[in-house]
């Protein structure tokens, strides 16, 4: 069964750091875009950051240009997100992602900022 799985979301104070996980059910590639998607009550669904091993590109929402990094380990199916310097704003479920399943989504792990 392909599944994927997110973690380390929780409630922290503005400025704070968190860092989420994913682990896959498949072989991540290096061809596939990993992905990490938010969505807060109300409003539609975005992409936050995506990374391609292969050329390792990277892309980052405006809003959380250096303040978030992605990474992968393709050895343990595991992709990361950590997030520092934490807003109210930033509060939403985080998803994980891939192009290579497009159909295939998590429960999301919940992110919560306030003071």
């Amino acid at each position: 069964q392909m599944y994927l799985e997110e973690s380390g979301g929780g409630s922290v104070q503005p400025g704070g750091s968190l860092r989420l996980s994913c682990v896959t059910s498949f072989m991540m590639s290096p061809f596939h875009r990993m992905e990490w998607h938010r969505q807060a009550p109300g409003i539609p669904r975005q992409i936050v950051a995506s990374i391609r091993r292969d050329g390792n590109s990277h892309y980052f929402l405006d809003d959380v240009k250096g303040r978030f990094t992605i990474s992968r380990d393709d050895s343990k199916n595991a992709l990361y997100l950590q997030m520092n310097d934490l807003k109210p704003e930033d509060t939403a479920k985080y998803y994980c992602h891939t192009n290579a399943y497009p159909d295939i989504w998590g429960q999301g792990t919940q992110v919560t900022v306030s003071s």
